[in-house]
């Protein structure tokens, strides 16, 4: 893809006043600080404009992509040529009424979580150490301790590739295990009414403060890292333990290619030791996977997704094959 013209640009700005941004480097606000330059990043500060924008971009045909915090993303090293439609403080806001929360996809997970324990509502604790936003954590069904956000979903707003708004009860947002139907529908999560039961507050901040002690002695914090690499296969764990057991035990933990790291931490973790390139953790993930594969016999799934030059979100398997390890 080319560059954006002047025209895209004004335009952009238009429909996302105090939005647009342009030549930004993608490892300035990667949670894996790894990344080139994306050519434009657009935040939409309402729903009117997320549909106003995917309109415009279906209407041009041009390449998008849409990201929250980053913490399940690799960029690639070339950069982004498409535009980068980034969910976040512009679209935060947190509505709770009763035990019905109304939030916006662009809150961080932690704040929200933390304005539902103030309300004396239980069933968010296990999302409060989750470094990310409303809307990824709805697409991944994501959480901790096993559960899912799902589990609290009431209903979900998102709008299509042509700027349409549509709505889902939970039971058409096909949650499973960190899935559901927005990893391949291609929508855009706008936000989401939530519910929650009522609790002791005093209860919901101690297990609260309980599960970020756990995180934080098990888990590395000082070096930036996606969270877990790979996803915890039951028959797997059942055989042979979970990932960052079988990857230590293998021998990997500590190992390195280029800046990226096996965390000396915790196994199932990659950090990125200051200069890491996309292509450092690639190499440490096909490593892994072929080995645990020739090792126990199980497949290992990688967790985060990886953001082509032109956009596109791809399954790390996908990104692999024909992967070859330096």
């Amino acid at each position: 893809m080319e560059r954006l013209n002047a025209f895209d640009i004004r335009e952009l700005e238009r429909l996302c006043p105090g939005g647009v941004k342009e030549n930004v480097s993608l490892a300035a606000i990667s949670r894996w600080q790894i990344g080139g330059t994306a050519d434009v990043i657009v935040e939409p500060s309402s729903v009117a404009e997320l549909c106003s924008l995917r309109a415009f971009i279906a209407q041009e045909g041009l390449p998008s992509v849409v990201i929250g915090d980053t913490s399940n993303l690799l960029f690639s090293d070339e950069g982004l040529r498409a535009v980068c439609i980034r969910l976040g403080s512009r679209m935060s806001s947190v509505h709770i009424e009763n035990d019905i929360v109304h939030a916006q996809a662009g809150v961080w997970v932690p704040f929200l979580a933390r304005k539902i324990m103030s309300a004396g509502l239980t069933g968010a604790e296990h999302t409060c150490g989750i470094p990310g936003t409303l809307g990824g954590l709805i697409c991944m069904n994501g959480g901790s301790q096993r559960k899912g956000v799902g589990s609290s979903v009431v209903t979900v707003e998102s709008v299509d590739t042509a700027g349409n708004i549509c709505h889902r009860s939970v039971e058409q947002c096909e949650f499973s295990y960190r899935s559901s139907v927005y990893q391949n529908n291609s929508e855009v999560i706008a936000s989401a009414k939530l519910s929650f039961l009522s609790g002791d507050k005093l209860k919901i901040r101690q297990e609260m403060l309980s599960i970020l002690a756990e995180r934080n002695r098990k888990f590395p914090r000082k070096l930036p890292n996606c969270g877990s690499v790979f996803k915890s296969n039951p028959a797997m764990y059942e055989k042979a333990g979970p990932p960052g057991a079988i990857i230590e035990s293998l021998g990997f933990k500590g190992a390195c290619c280029g800046g990226a790291q096996v965390s000396p931490h915790h196994a199932n973790f990659i950090v990125n030791t200051g200069v890491a390139r996309a292509r450092d953790v690639l190499t440490l993930v096909s490593k892994i996977s072929r080995c645990v594969l020739e090792s126990v016999g199980h497949h290992i799934e990688p967790e985060f997704k990886f953001v082509s030059v032109h956009g596109e979100i791809m399954p790390v398997d996908e990104m692999l094959k024909g992967f070859f390890y330096e």
